[in-house]
């Protein structure tokens, strides 16, 4: 059995002129991911890593979900590979997941997210939104090889408010 759970970055600032791999979070997205990151703890697998894109604001996100959720934070895992919107990217890099791995907590970007959930789910989404978290399960003992899974549970900031 393999668990995975994906969650969108938080709203991020255009205010800035920077590149668009080093937006930072804006005040609403920080507020969300911190009222998402403090209802997912029983959601949660009893033991995961947590990978997160290197762009600023996954890496803000999952920062903000790791210190709520009692993760250290020098654990965490910052891949460049995961700042892409490709859903093709994205199962590439889920799929090269060491099998001792059970379970995995992902911090990306969509459209990558959007559409892999509703490839590999069995629900459909019609975006997940910043903050969203999506909870996946596969009936499989090998990264490499998962399909169709089972959307275990979703939470939304909008859900909570």
């Amino acid at each position: 059995m393999k668990n995975l759970i994906l969650i969108r970055h938080a709203k991020s600032s255009w205010e800035a002129p920077l590149k668009d791999f080093d937006r930072p979070l804006m005040k609403r997205g920080i507020l969300d991911a911190h009222t998402v990151s403090l209802h997912i703890s029983k959601f949660l697998p009893k033991t995961y890593i947590i990978w997160s894109s290197s762009a600023a604001r996954a890496s803000e996100t999952a920062l903000i979900f790791a210190q709520n959720i009692s993760y250290p934070l020098e654990s965490i895992v910052f891949r460049d590979d995961l700042y892409t919107f490709d859903e093709r990217q994205l199962e590439k890099v889920i799929k090269s997941c060491d099998n001792s791995l059970e379970s995995v907590i992902l911090f990306g970007h969509n459209e990558a997210i959007t559409n892999f959930v509703n490839k590999f789910g069995d629900v459909f989404i019609d975006n997940v939104p910043t903050s969203g978290f999506v909870s996946l399960q596969f009936d499989s003992d090998s990264w490499d090889s998962i399909d169709k899974g089972k959307t275990n549970k979703t939470i939304f900031p909008k859900d909570l408010k």
